[in-house]
Parts: structure tokens; sequence; C-alpha cells
């Protein structure tokens, strides 16, 4: 495998969450090159896109901590730079950093829509909802030139399957009239991640997520559609976002989602060192607070994986979240748990129904 030769960049580089770019962990060599001068002059990397040649979509997984099967992925990496993307380290499995080349370097499933209508020709496939983006953002910046998301949702269409999109993005609304059509058949439901309300925050927490503001009228676009959408405030960054709970709900209710959730920081692997230099380079008057918080919902690590915690974490400080998530749930007005999706109208690729199958 190629070996990699990383730098440490000094600052932050505009438009990017991270400017870090440390050795994956499968890596065999690193020379840590901190205290060379950086180029003259260093600019925001372009992005580069990579042909992914993997032979299937769908991806499985038996966590209980998660409300779905299966998920599907059209792209590996995103653009979007969230500085504490619980998925970055998966690029160190391609021989690939977790920090700078995870927003950099995207692989692009383009056979995704071939791949999908594939699976669910299967004659032993039973149909069960797929959710999308259940890693990376399907809805990020290649998705509007490449159109694999629309792609697949056109193959979902067709074969009336059910289907959950959670996304940072507003791109989601262009592919409204598919939504629309799965929507009427009980087929579809849409979830907008809002971290903060404050966009000068998210500027720097996610910087090439749509704004705050963007994704409530994305909302609001899709309830008046008629399509049942979400929000999920993910994640909550202790002694950051915890207190923007109650506005953030407030917010995304009055633009007409139906449902809401939030999920705790947790920052595996290097992702501990990534968001810690994150926090060094934007808030370092804040830093040791936020990192001793989220110690206190992680058992006293930065990151705590065993499921039933790793979504809402332990202790006083993470029980008193959840209190005032619940408050604010319920003052907002939104039901508990999500609009469900229905498999009763499932048919296959070519319009071969299967009307036994249950009512999911």
């Amino acid at each position: 495998m190629e070996q990699k030769l990383w730098y440490k960049g000094h600052g932050s580089i505009p438009g990017r969450g991270t400017a870090m770019n440390p050795t994956g962990r499968f890596e065999k060599l690193a020379l840590d090159l901190e205290g060379f001068e950086d180029e003259p002059g260093q600019a925001a990397p372009e992005t580069r896109y990579l042909k992914d040649s993997s032979r299937s979509i769908l991806s499985s997984n038996d966590s209980p901590d998660v409300g779905f099967r299966f998920s599907a992925n059209p792209y590996r990496g995103c653009e979007h730079g969230c500085a504490y993307c619980y998925a970055r380290p998966t690029h160190e499995y391609l021989g690939l950093s977790a920090g700078l080349d995870f927003e950099s370097v995207i692989m692009v499933k383009t056979a995704a829509p071939a791949l999908l209508r594939r699976e669910l020709s299967r004659p032993g496939y039973r149909c069960e909802p797929i959710l999308f983006s259940g890693v990376t953002d399907c809805y990020q910046r290649a998705e509007r030139a490449l159109k694999l998301t629309r792609g697949c949702l056109e193959v979902l269409l067709e074969c009336r399957h059910p289907v959950g999109l959670i996304t940072k993005s507003a791109l989601v609304t262009r592919d409204l009239d598919l939504l629309s059509g799965l929507a009427a058949l009980g087929c579809a439901t849409v979830c907008l991640t809002v971290t903060t309300l404050d966009a000068s925050l998210s500027a720097l927490l996610e910087p090439r997520a749509a704004p705050p503001q963007a994704r409530l009228s994305a909302i609001r676009t899709l309830a008046r559609a008629g399509v049942p959408v979400g929000v999920n405030v993910a994640p909550v960054i202790p002694g950051l976002t915890d207190h923007e709970i109650p506005s953030i709900l407030q917010a995304a209710r009055d633009a007409g989602a139906r449902g809401a959730g939030a999920v705790m920081l947790r920052l595996p692997y290097g992702v501990k060192d990534l968001f810690s230099d994150w926090l060094g380079q934007h808030f370092p008057d804040r830093k040791d607070k936020v990192l001793g918080l989220i110690r206190a919902v992680r058992d006293g690590a930065l990151n705590e994986a065993s499921f039933g915690s790793r979504m809402r974490g332990q202790g006083p400080y993470a029980d008193q979240i959840w209190r005032l998530f619940e408050a604010a749930r319920r003052k907002a007005g939104f039901p508990e748990g999500w609009p469900g999706l229905s498999t009763r109208h499932f048919r296959r690729p070519g319009g071969q129904q299967l009307d036994l199958l249950p009512e999911g």
C-alpha cells in the first residue's frame, strides 16, 4: 500500500472542517513533519472524486441503537466537513486519513441506482425500509451533478419501496416530485439534522453543509408538500450546543416538522484528536470545559461505544440533557416517535406487486 507523509497544518483552512490530515490507523508509516514551514499562501484543497467499484449498495446492521436494518450510502467520505463526524474513521479502511482526506477525497458509487435495482429484484428480497445517509450525507455537493441519490429514489418510487432520508442539505427539496409520490403511499420520511441555529458556529462546525435557516426552509417545503419530515438535533455537544435544544425543536416544529430526535456527541478513534484540535482553533477558551463535559457523559472518556449508551451518553449531565430534550419536545408539541413507513405497496422492478407483505 502506498505510504503517506503528513503534516499538521498551522491554523484552519477556509471551507474545511479540519486542517489535520493524520495517517490512518492501518498504514505502517507515519512521519510527523510538524515544525516544517507550511507552503506560503496555503489554499483550501480541491476535492477529488474517485470511482467506487462496490458490488452492492445495501449495508445491514443489527444495532439496537438505530431504528433500521438496511442503509445505503452512494458516497464514501463527505464534503460537508463536519468537525465532529463519527464516520471520519471509515476512510482509514481505504488507506486515507480521517482528517482532510475524508472531506476532500470522495468515493462515488456511480452504479448505485443499478445496484439498488438489482438488490430489489432478487427473488429472496423481503421489503423493509432503507435509510439513506446512515454514514455519509447522500445530498452532499457531488449529488448536485451526479444525481445518484435521485436515481436511487427513482428506483424506489418505481418499486413503491419505503425509504427514510437524513441530511444536512437543502438539496433534498430538489427531489420533491419523487418524495411526494412515495409519501402518498406512506413510503417516505425525511429528517433534517440541525446541530445549531447559530449560522456563525455552523459555518465553522459544518463548513459545507447548508446553513441552519436553509435546513429549516427545507423542512417547511417538505411539510407543505405532504412529505413527513422531522428534525434530528445531532450531535448534541455538551457545553457548546446543548443549550440550543429548545430553540431548535421549536423552530423545526414551527416549520412543520412532525418528529424529533437527538444524538449525543461521540468521538471515536482519531475524531477525538480532530475535534480537540478544532476546539483549540476556534474556541480555545472553552476547549477544556467542552472536553470535560464530553467526558462527563462518556464515563470519563471521549467516546463510549456500548449499545444502549453510545447514542445517549450516561451520568448526571447526560440525564440533564435528556430531561431538557423531553421537556422541549413536549412544549413544542412533537408526538413521541416518528411517522411509520409502509411495505404493503412494494412491487419488484418490472411491476410484480407483493400484497402479502406485512404493514411496516
